[in-house]
């Protein structure tokens, strides 16, 4: 039995163990775990990226360190401004868990993909930002998370930057696209025919082509 979203958890047999068969019964699934299993308590974490390879422990702060089996972890801009939330689902059962992403809100840029010789969302596609001296790398993959899936999107964190110098596109067919000077706060789509951005509004379904 996995590891239940909280210790008040209990569940009772189907029916009675048949003792002479050598069956038991456990309601409380961690008293298993208890003293023999360190995962069994083992509270979930979220680390916040300081740069230069430092990160910071934020899971008591941020209230995000449930005692469930937290295993996917999906980060998404549910409320559609601009900052990445995330949502959890334990393995063990429970709810689903929504951590609303509440920092000061800086600048970024939401890019989406419709692909012509490549797949019609551009899955596989090397995308890298260029901000002053600094350059950021996204890789187009959401099916990468476990029993989880993310957005066919990528976003780019800009800081307290609302522009982007230069925005490099490699798509898998290995078309490449450099597009300079690139206004952020804003959910784009490139098209890898042409070239041409469109700004995607809230709550607009984005039609896709079908890769030839």
């Amino acid at each position: 039995m996995s590891q239940p979203f909280d210790r008040a958890a209990t569940c009772s047999a189907p029916v009675a163990p048949d003792l002479e068969l050598g069956e038991f019964w456990e309601e409380d699934p961690w008293t298993i775990a208890f003293r023999h299993n360190l995962s069994g308590f083992e509270r979930n974490r979220t680390f916040l990226n300081l740069g230069n390879r430092q990160f910071a422990d934020i899971s008591y702060l941020t209230g995000s360190d449930t005692e469930g089996d937290g295993r996917s972890v999906v980060p998404a801009d549910f409320r559609c401004n601009g900052q990445m939330d995330l949502l959890v689902r334990q393995v063990g059962g429970g709810p689903l868990l929504l951590f609303e992403n509440h920092f000061p809100k800086q600048g970024y840029l939401k890019v989406s993909l419709r692909g012509s010789k490549s797949n019609s969302l551009g899955i596989g596609s090397r995308l890298t930002a260029i901000l002053g001296d600094q350059s950021f790398v996204r890789e187009l993959y959401p099916s990468n998370t476990f029993h989880s899936q993310e957005a066919s999107l990528v976003h780019f964190g800009l800081g307290t930057r609302d522009t982007v110098d230069k925005l490099i596109v490699r798509w898998p067919s290995g078309t490449i696209h450099e597009i300079t000077t690139l206004v952020g706060n804003r959910h784009i789509l490139i098209d890898e025919a042409t070239g041409t951005i469109e700004t995607v509004q809230p709550g607009i379904t984005i039609p896709a082509v079908r890769g030839e």
